[in-house]
C-alpha cells in the first residue's frame, strides 16, 4: 500500500488541491464548509477540470478512431495476404506492413484508450484519498493538500444521510448503513447505465457499414457489455465520493459523444447521413467531416483553342498577252 501511495502521491496531491480550492470557493460563496453537498460539488468540479483538460486528447482520440476505421479494408487485404502463413518471417513481415498501415493513417490501436489511460491515475488517486479519509481523521492527519481539519470535515460530511467516504462493501455508514446501501446501488446503476448508453449510441449511430462488418466491431460489441459489468461489480468497493466522480465523468462522456455524433459524425455513418439531411433542409452545403478524406475534384480541362486558319493570299488572274 505504501508503494502504491508513493506512486500516486503526485496525483493525490493534485486531486486534493483541486478539491480544496473548489471547497474554499464554495465556502466563500456561502455554503457550509462541513456540508456533504459542498464536498460533492468539489468532486464534480474536479471532474470538470480534468475532463476539460482532456479535450485536446479527446479530439486526437476521434481522429485515431476514424483512422482505424479507414484502414480496415487495407487491414483485411493484409490478413488475406498472409492467411495460413505461420512461419516467423511471414509473421514479421505482416507486423511490419501492419505498422506501416498505422503510420500511413496516423493511428494505432491504443489511441482510442488514451483518455481513459490518462484519467486512471487521477481516479485511483481520488480513490486513495477518499478510502483513507476515515483512518486519517482518526489519526488527526491530512492527506495531500487537505489538512487534518479538512479531512475531519470531509469524513463527517454526508449526503442523504450517507458519508462520502463510506462504501457498499466496506460500510462506514454507522447508524446510516441503509442510506449507504441505497445510495451506492443507485450510483452504481447510474454509473453503469451511462457507460452503456454512451457506447451504444456510438455503435448504433456513429459507425459506418464497413466498420460494423469488421472484426474490430465484434470486439466493441463484447466491450459494450463487459465494461459496464466490470465497473458495476467494482463499484461495490468504491466510496460514494468515487461513485460520484465516475458517474459525473460518464455523464460528461455521454454528452460529449452526443455532440460529436451530431456535429462531427463518422463519414458514412447514419449520423453523417442525418447531418447531411439537416444541412440540406436548411440549404447549407455539406462540409468535410473530421477524418474524412477530401475528394479531389477532377481538373476541368480548358477548351482547346480553335485554330484560326490564316487566310492565304489569293493570286490575281493575270491577263494573258
Amino acid at each position: 500500500m505504501d508503494f502504491l501511495n508513493t506512486i500516486l502521491f503526485p496525483f493525490m496531491w493534485v486531486v486534493s488541491w483541486i478539491m480544496r480550492a473548489f471547497h474554499d470557493l464554495f465556502t466563500t460563496l456561502g455554503m457550509d464548509a462541513a456540508n456533504g453537498w459542498t464536498w460533492t460539488l468539489s468532486i464534480v468540479a474536479l471532474v470538470l477540470v480534468i475532463r476539460a483538460a482532456l479535450i485536446p486528447v479527446f479530439v486526437k482520440q476521434i481522429k485515431a478512431q476514424r483512422g482505424m476505421q479507414a484502414l480496415q479494408p487495407d487491414l483485411r487485404k493484409l490478413q488475406q495476404k498472409y492467411k495460413g502463413k505461420t512461419d516467423q518471417l511471414s509473421r514479421q513481415a505482416m507486423t511490419q506492413e501492419q505498422m506501416a498501415l498505422y503510420k500511413k493513417h496516423g493511428t494505432n490501436p491504443f489511441s482510442a484508450c488514451l483518455p481513459m489511460l490518462i484519467q486512471m491515475p487521477f481516479f485511483f488517486a481520488l480513490f486513495q484519498v477518499l478510502s483513507q479519509a476515515s483512518g486519517a481523521s482518526d489519526e488527526g492527519r491530512g492527506i495531500g493538500a487537505l489538512s487534518a481539519q479538512d479531512i475531519q470535515q470531509f469524513d463527517a460530511s454526508t449526503i442523504f444521510g450517507a458519508p462520502l467516504s463510506a462504501s457498499l462493501l466496506h460500510g462506514g455508514g454507522g447508524d446510516n448503513q441503509v442510506a449507504v446501501i441505497v445510495l451506492s446501488i443507485i450510483m452504481i446503476l447510474a454509473m453503469t447505465a451511462s457507460q452503456f448508453i454512451t457506447q451504444k449510441q456510438i455503435m448504433s449511430k456513429n459507425m459506418s457499414e464497413e466498420a460494423l462488418a469488421s472484426p474490430f466491431m465484434r470486439q466493441q460489441q463484447m466491450m459494450l457489455y463487459i465494461l459496464p459489468l466490470v465497473f458495476g461489480i467494482g463499484g461495490i468497493n468504491f466510496p460514494i465520493g468515487v461513485l460520484i466522480y465516475w458517474t459525473t465523468t460518464n455523464l460528461w462522456t455521454m454528452g460529449q459523444q452526443f455532440l460529436v455524433i451530431r456535429r462531427m459524425p463518422t463519414p458514412g455513418s447514419p449520423a453523417a447521413k442525418a447531418l447531411a439531411e439537416r444541412r440540406a433542409r436548411k440549404g447549407l452545403p455539406m462540409v468535410p467531416l473530421l477524418g474524412e478524406k477530401k475528394s479531389e475534384e477532377p481538373a476541368v480541362e480548358a477548351p482547346a483553342a480553335t485554330k484560326v486558319q490564316r487566310p492565304q493570299p489569293q493570286r490575281k488572274n493575270r491577263k494573258r498577252k
